[in-house]
C-alpha cells in the first residue's frame, strides 16, 4: 500500500463454510475484474486483490458455521460495462445466484452501472462501473 491509496478500507472479509469451493468461485469471478488470489492460508482463508490483500474469504475462527449479514454486501470496482457483464456471467456459471442483472441503476446516480450476485455461501456481492462519460445530476 502506498500513502496515496485512494481506498478508505484496508480489507473486508466474508465467511465461508467451504473454503475450497469459495476459492474456486472467487478465482473465476474476480478474475473478470483483474483481481487475483494473492495469498492462501491453507485450511483458513484466501486473500484477493490487485496489489495487496483487500478481500478475504475465511472459515470462521470460532469453528462455528459461517452466516451472512442481512443488508451486507461487498462491491467490487469494474473498469467497464463489459467487465460487469463478464463478472455476472462468470458468477452464474460458478454457482452464484442472480440478485440484479447488469444494467444502469439511475437511483444510485446516472453514471452507475452494476450487477448483484449471491455467492454459494449466501453472501451478496456486486460489480460496479462508474461511467464517467454519463453526466451526473
Amino acid at each position: 500500500m502506498t500513502e496515496k491509496n485512494p481506498s478508505i478500507i484496508s480489507h473486508v472479509s466474508l465467511g465461508t463454510n467451504d473454503l475450497a469451493g469459495a476459492c474456486t468461485f472467487y478465482d473465476n469471478v474476480l478474475s473478470t475484474l483483474g483481481i487475483e488470489r494473492i495469498e492462501t492460508l491453507e485450511g483458513m482463508a484466501a486473500a484477493y486483490g490487485r496489489q495487496f490483500p483487500e478481500f478475504w474469504i475465511a472459515l470462521p475462527e470460532n469453528d462455528e458455521k459461517a452466516t451472512v449479514g442481512n443488508g451486507v454486501h461487498i462491491g467490487f470496482i469494474a473498469e467497464s460495462r463489459e467487465a460487469v457483464q463478464a463478472f455476472h456471467k462468470a458468477a452464474l456459471s460458478a454457482g452464484g445466484t442472480d440478485a440484479g442483472a447488469p444494467g444502469p441503476r439511475p437511483h444510485y446516480g446516472e453514471p452507475y452501472y452494476g450487477c448483484f450476485i449471491v455467492d454459494p455461501d449466501g453472501n451478496k456481492i456486486e460489480a460496479t462501473f462508474w461511467d464517467g462519460s454519463v453526466a451526473s445530476v
